[in-house]
């Protein structure tokens, strides 16, 4: 059984250990932990591993948080993976710094990189793990504040929220999405 997980964010080092970019720290951190370096492939970073007999295709998209799409169809098409076995990581204003909220299907609340994903794909029903990033910006701040680094209590604690990640996503992969969501909810 194979599964594509997407962290999204973007590239470039203007963009590291910023709020936007926890898909890829998520995805950097379950690499670490499986003793696996990305490579750069088409449209994306790319690495995989085998966990309890299930390959894991993790990506991080080169084409921007906003044209994720493209570089996720592309990898599905290649991988030969169904959408059923594709999970997102994404960053999410609307949940407090660290709450991991996991989900089948859903709208992209105003997130650029869901929005466009589901364009490409036509569809909404795909998994994804929404990462709270909390929001404390001003009224028409956001940009500015999802782009921003995290602040210094929030870096001693991303290792816990990054490690919680990276356990949901292991047990969808093993569990199923359904008993997921119970166990990390």
């Amino acid at each position: 059984m194979k599964y594509l997980i997407v962290g999204l964010g973007n590239i470039g080092p203007e963009y590291e250990l910023t709020r936007h970019n926890i898909g890829f720290l998520t995805l950097d951190r379950l690499a670490d932990m499986q003793k696996k370096v990305f490579d750069l492939s088409r449209h994306a970073f790319t690495t995989e591993f085998r966990y309890k007999g299930k390959r894991f295709h993790l990506i991080k998209p080169t084409t921007y948080m906003n044209v994720s799409g493209k570089a996720i169809n592309f990898w599905l098409q290649e991988l030969k993976i169904p959408i059923k076995n594709m999970l997102i990581i994404v960053d999410d204003i609307a949940l407090p710094f660290g709450k991991i909220r996991i989900r089948e299907k859903g709208s992209s609340a105003g997130h650029n990189g869901l929005e466009n994903i589901e364009k490409v794909l036509g569809t909404n029903a795909y998994q994804r793990i929404r990462i709270g990033i909390g929001d404390d910006f001003y009224k028409g701040n956001q940009v500015d504040y999802v782009l921003s680094r995290f602040n210094k209590e929030e870096i001693e604690e991303l290792p816990f929220v990054l490690d919680k990640a990276c356990n949901a996503i292991l047990s969808f992969g093993t569990i199923g999405i359904e008993r997921t969501m119970n166990s990390f909810n």
